[in-house]
């Protein structure tokens, strides 16, 4: 055998290594400025984090299992939807999501309720796949019934029948804001609909613990991890205040969460959840037992403008959950922000995760993960963070009191507040949207456009994206096409970095922004404005050359019609100057964009 001694004989590599290469880098710049990272839990991320080899295995499926991958059925017209399942099957999907219209996942389409089950199943094995029931609002018992009857109708097996019944009244609730009964009498229906699909020898989960409406309506992952727990822990109250082993009520309920588009969080997040469920269960004094765990990509991270960056996020969402050992994965097709998903939509995601397990074998390790530091370091960090909060809901009643109280909705708009503010300044950028911006592109297809959101009802968790903002500048600015006029000052040298950076800031805004070759002097400048236009414009440059000459430009620009000037550049010593010329305002990295363009889209003549 051949030995490798250069590789083999190589020096251990420590942080203090690490850390000396960096000096040079950070050019005298503080570690924690660059290399620590906050999150919204309050968590302190170290860019270069020890490795933990002893770090236990947090597996989730069986060894070198793959996941499911589970594809929605949410076309309303019953025969389409048949299709639809059958052609996702054919193409490599392992399971079906049935999305009923009442699912907080259905985005404005979905199966009806009390829909011929029969029909949209018509030709599919369901003894071979895997089946979910996305139900939500408080009618899903009836659609759970209708499927436990039909495998019985159809004379199977309901041991050999994988399905996820998805019974979840405690998410309805949060997600409507009210009950239609009292909690005992609802939790008392849970519990019959509960026993009878147990009695008639289901062995799947009944019951499901629903992280995306919490992520929906702004969550961090700690308040998701939090509040799935908390449901799961009082599903298991009322299933054992009825009479039920603990050890049979733990094991009828799942959890389903959301993988986003970090990587690094969302592969802590699905590991976390073990953690959390392994200390529950030795809180009841219970066997360590596997947590079945479900995750589906963003939707608050998806786009209407340039929806073709979806298929990134949803790649990197669904790769996170598989090495984060998630047993089924949906990912939510590129376009479902823009409607209801056809044919080629629905294959690219399909065939996300089947190139991820048939072609890149990312399930074959079992947490591959595990002694990463930057992961194991998440991953704790989480689970202490959620396993607090969760102990708060437990201290206050518990997820009925607090979402009663409207005490979590508070702390979920708190996190919201803060993260839309980092939107608003591109902290925390958006590609396609407030960064990098395309004016013109061509719209993929839907099936049907999508409806509007009806109303947010008092005291629920809604539902947003965090590109709404974004995209509303846009769609305000569509019809009326503006344009501002870069007015570059000095030479291409000069103005080429801000100038390019003025162009991206106001196209996220829908205004168009050419830049141009340069000026031979004022005069021109002055002229290729008024040939142009435009109601307002930005000077582009350097600061050497603003200090000589932005002042005068401003002026020029203020007497030849614009309506208002910006300033490519933080405000430096000379903005009273600048602004006694006619500068309105200035543009830099950390502003808030939106507001600015909100500003520029009036001096337009925008309302």
């Amino acid at each position: 055998m051949t030995t490798l001694p250069f590789a083999t004989d190589l020096p251990t590599v420590t942080r203090e290594d690490w850390l000396k290469l960096l000096e040079g880098v950070l050019k005298g710049v503080p570690y924690d400025k660059k290399m620590v990272t906050p999150t919204y839990e309050g968590l302190a991320l170290d860019a270069l984090p020890p490795r933990k080899p002893a770090a236990p295995i947090l597996a989730g499926r069986a060894a070198a299992a793959p996941w499911t991958i589970s594809m929605r059925v949410d076309q309303p017209d019953l025969t389409a939807s048949n299709a639809q399942a059958l052609e996702d099957l054919d193409g490599g999907a392992s399971g079906l999501s049935l999305v009923f219209a009442t699912s907080p996942q259905s985005y404005g389409f979905g199966l009806p309720n009390g829909a011929d089950l029969d029909a949209v199943l018509k030709g599919v094995m369901l003894d071979l796949i895997e089946t979910r029931l996305e139900l939500g609002g408080f009618t899903g018992r009836e659609n759970a019934l209708a499927f436990a009857a039909l495998a019985e109708t159809r004379g199977l097996d309901p041991k050999a029948v994988k399905v996820s019944f998805g019974l979840n009244p405690m998410g309805s609730f949060a997600l409507m804001g009210h009950l239609p009964m009292s909690w005992s009498d609802l939790a008392k229906r849970f519990c019959e609909t509960s026993a009878t699909l147990a009695d008639k020898g289901f062995a799947g989960t009944i019951a499901r613990a629903e992280g995306s409406i919490f992520h929906e309506a702004g969550a961090s992952d700690a308040q998701e991890l939090a509040a799935v727990l908390a449901t799961a822990v009082a599903y298991l109250k009322i299933y054992t205040n009825a009479g039920v082993p603990l050890e049979e009520a733990a094991r009828r309920i799942e959890v389903s969460l959301v993988a986003d588009v970090n990587q690094t969080a969302t592969i802590a997040k699905f590991r976390a959840i073990r953690l959390l469920w392994g200390a529950v269960l030795r809180e009841c004094g219970l066997p360590a037992k596997p947590l079945t765990v479900h995750g589906t990509t963003a939707w608050r991270s998806m786009t209407r403008r340039d929806p073709y960056v979806n298929l990134l996020r949803a790649t990197v969402a669904a790769f996170a959950a598989g090495v984060g050992g998630a047993d089924s994965v949906t990912v939510l097709p590129f376009t479902q922000t823009l409607g209801l998903p056809d044919a080629f939509a629905r294959r690219l995601a399909r065939n996300t995760q089947v190139m991820l397990i048939e072609e890149s074998n990312v399930h074959r390790v079992a947490d591959p993960a595990a002694g990463a530091g930057a992961v194991e370091a998440h991953t704790d960090g989480l689970a202490e963070k959620a396993w607090d909060l969760f102990r708060t809901i437990e201290h206050r009643g518990g997820l009925i009191d607090v979402l009663t109280d409207r005490w979590l909705q508070g702390e979920i708009a708190e996190v919201k507040a803060r993260r839309d503010k980092d939107v608003a300044t591109r902290k925390a950028p958006i590609t396609g949207t407030s960064e990098f911006p395309i004016l013109v592109q061509e719209m993929p297809e839907v099936l049907a456009p999508l409806p509007a959101a009806p109303p947010v009802a008092d005291g629920a968790l809604g539902s947003y994206r965090t590109a709404e903002p974004f995209e509303a500048l846009r769609d305000k600015a569509e019809a009326a096409a503006p344009k501002v006029f870069l007015a570059t000052l000095g030479p291409v040298a000069a103005f080429t970095a801000r100038a390019t950076f003025a162009k991206n800031f106001f196209e996220a805004g829908g205004i168009s922004a050419a830049v141009p070759d340069g000026f031979a002097d004022l005069d021109a400048l002055v002229a290729a404005f008024k040939a142009a236009g435009t109601p307002f414009a930005c000077l582009a440059s350097s600061d050497e050359v603003y200090g000589t000459d932005a002042a005068a430009a401003a002026k020029a620009l203020k007497a030849a019609g614009a309506g208002a000037v910006w300033l490519a550049g933080k405000p430096t010593a000379i903005e009273a100057e600048l602004k006694a010329a006619g500068v309105d305002g200035f543009i830099f990295v950390g502003c808030n964009v939106l507001e600015t363009l909100a500003a520029a889209q009036a001096a337009a003549g925008l309302k």
